[in-house]
């Protein structure tokens, strides 16, 4: 009987036995809640000795914000630096058309020069001399209108050939006309009037008279340093 009762234990009809832990389950739930509490902390702790070891620590937000910032100010000082250049380029070119179109006219008043002084060199070639035995003479006295009470002159003076260069002086203008019907002159001599004749001098500039004057004719007057009265030349206003 007994071997029979231990066959039946020993075999794999044997009864099926259930181990049960000695321990109640809120003292089980207890050690559960233990446990994953410290491996959290084991896991914080790790993180954070982590950032520690990688250089982050609790001020890395901050540094991430100065950072960022930093970013945004090199993001628009190149924006102004790139608008900067691209204005400095626009200029540069505008600079250089601006060269271009100067040296193009230089090069059209050089040949309007050259032409200018061919044809001033002919008509001097083509211009009597004086046949006198005065110095210089006075060529295309011209008179003109240029507002209430102001005359515009222009005058051509050329040297009488053989005589030296180098010729000084001035040269006055004298009104001849009307005022209140009564004759009236003036003579116009400024200390801005003087002349330095090298074969040929062109003269132009504006007189004034007084309002009320009918001015009918213009003498011009050349006088030598010492004041002797080299040339004179009279123009008539119609």
């Amino acid at each position: 009987m007994r071997w029979k009762l231990l066959r039946r234990r020993l075999s794999v009809s044997a009864p099926r036995v259930t181990v049960r832990s000695r321990l109640p389950w809120p003292i089980r739930w207890l050690v559960l809640a233990l446990m994953m509490g410290g491996s959290a902390a084991v896991a914080v702790w790790t993180y954070e000795y982590g950032r520690e070891i990688a250089g982050l620590g609790r001020d890395a937000g901050a540094e991430l914000r100065l950072l960022r910032q930093e970013l945004e100010r090199l993001r628009e000082e190149h924006q102004r630096a790139v608008s900067v250049a691209n204005a400095a380029d626009s200029l540069l070119t505008a600079s250089r058309t601006a060269q271009e179109a100067l040296a193009a006219r230089v090069k059209v008043l050089e040949v309007e020069n050259l032409a200018l002084t061919r044809d001033i060199g002919f008509l001097e070639k083509m211009m009597p001399a004086p046949t006198d035995n005065r110095p210089l003479s006075v060529r295309g006295l011209q008179l003109q209108a240029d507002g209430p009470q102001r005359l515009r002159y222009q005058a051509l003076l050329m040297q009488a050939l053989g005589q030296p260069a180098g010729l000084k002086g001035r040269y006055d203008l004298v009104l001849v006309g009307s005022s209140d019907g009564k004759p009236w002159s003036q003579t116009v001599s400024r200390p801005n009037q003087t002349i330095d004749i090298r074969q040929y001098l062109r003269l132009d500039g504006v007189v004034e008279y007084p309002s009320g004057v009918s001015v009918r004719q213009v003498e011009f007057r050349v006088l030598g340093a010492d004041g002797r009265l080299l040339v004179a030349e009279t123009a008539r206003l119609f």
